[in-house]
């Protein structure tokens, strides 16, 4: 990226955080984890540039902070701005603990209420339940060891996501010390999960288990069953824990596909008009 896109980038984050506020949101998260562009500058092992974004880690940090910075002020002050973090990359020469206790730092002198704590990435998805960490497999709160350390030096309030989906997962994570519990994937299947648990009940149905070799290929598909899920939540339909993972990859490449065309047809339509104006 020229240093003109990323200026221009770190607009769009602002407007966008803008019109979630005039729109009526209570906050905004600033997604810097899961390998996704702000990670990827900040990951030792992929930004590889050698100007002021690259390199040590106060530079890697360089355009989060700026995109941290130009949201605060693009917002009202009783809007919350979260950061969603990787606690670690689970790569090797990847981001690790150790920055991530030092963004933590840097985010608190800029007005951040709240770091959410996940991580891995595409190519070592974690935060799908496919962790390089062997020791995580098996357990729920996949990054809670992590969050546990970086809990006694952090300034501001945490929240872990990560496969939490068990009452008593969920208040061993509040007893470490983190601030809150973020769950995605069992809300998208029992979404009065929290009522349930006030009853002594857990959830009674799970996603069908994405078995699939290839790590990226697996990551996406589960990614894609948890938002098939959803849609159907949102159309009044039950959720269907069954859907076939590869059913769900396709019909979620299928909408952003059309969603492309779209957003493709509606750039044009928008050039010509301002030349047209000009």
């Amino acid at each position: 990226m020229t240093p003109e896109q990323i200026e221009a980038t770190v607009t769009r984050y602002a407007v966008t955080a803008h019109r979630a506020d005039k729109a009526g949101f209570d906050g905004v998260e600033i997604h810097a984890a899961h390998g996704y562009l702000l990670s990827q500058f900040l990951s030792p092992l992929v930004n590889q540039r050698t100007d002021q974004w690259g390199g040590s880690l106060e530079n890697r940090a360089r355009m989060l902070l700026d995109v941290v910075r130009a949201v605060r002020a693009a917002v009202s002050p009783s809007i919350a701005v979260a950061v969603k973090l990787n606690s670690a990359d689970f790569q090797r020469g990847g981001f690790d603990a150790d920055d991530a206790r030092q963004v933590i730092a840097m985010l608190e002198r800029l007005g951040v209420d709240l770091v959410e704590l996940s991580g891995g990435s595409y190519e070592s998805p974690a935060m799908s339940g496919r962790p390089a960490d062997a020791r995580a497999q098996a357990r729920e709160a996949y990054f809670l060891d992590l969050a546990r350390d970086l809990v006694t030096t952090s300034p501001l309030p945490l929240m872990l996501t990560g496969g939490i989906s068990r009452r008593d997962t969920a208040e061993k994570v509040l007893g470490s010390g983190v601030a809150l519990v973020g769950m995605g994937t069992a809300l998208a299947l029992t979404p009065n999960l929290p009522d349930r648990w006030s009853h002594d009940r857990e959830a009674d149905r799970q996603l069908r288990p994405v078995t699939w070799s290839d790590k990226a290929l697996a990551s996406a598909a589960s990614i894609a069953q948890v938002r098939h899920q959803l849609r159907r939540i949102a159309r009044g339909s039950r959720p269907r824990p069954n859907t076939h993972p590869a059913y769900a990859l396709l019909t979620e490449w299928c909408r952003q596909r059309k969603a492309l065309r779209h957003y493709r047809a509606w750039l044009t339509s928008r050039e010509t008009t301002t030349a047209s104006r000009a």
